[in-house]
């Protein structure tokens, strides 16, 4: 199926499988009534994005919020590419026996203590589009 632009539209299954494919993304939120977007770390755990982020830093304004997360890959020319974009909820992970499973994907610290915070964004909205 192509959308009123002409550019493929992705599955969810497809959008998830590009999500698997990278390492960084944009999460968009907003703070104090101005949207903001972060280039963040983060890893697919299911059909949830898992992001790992340092005691101070300005993405933990995002928490108990709706966010938008977005990942893309376009060539300059525009002859190739995709790109993904999800919707949902974002929570921090306080659980334990969850927060064992999560230590072990590959999500580097950014930050300059052990303090980290994981968040959980639950992709409730999926939508994909691929250059044909």
């Amino acid at each position: 199926m192509y959308d009123s632009a002409g550019l493929q539209v992705l599955s969810r299954e497809e959008c998830l499988e590009l999500l698997a494919t990278t390492a960084v993304g944009r999460l968009v939120f907003t703070d104090r009534a101005l949207p903001m977007v972060h280039p963040v770390v983060y890893a697919l755990d299911g059909e949830s994005v898992v992001l790992r982020v340092p005691e101070g830093s300005k993405t933990l304004v995002a928490r108990d919020t709706i966010v938008a997360f977005q990942i893309d890959d376009v060539r300059p020319d525009l002859s190739k590419g995709w790109s993904v974009m999800a919707v949902g909820h974002v929570t921090e992970v306080s659980d334990e026996a969850l927060l064992t499973r999560l230590r072990d994907l590959p999500l580097p610290s950014r930050g300059v203590t052990d303090r980290d915070h994981y968040l959980r964004v639950a992709l409730e909205v999926l939508s994909g589009r691929r250059i044909p």
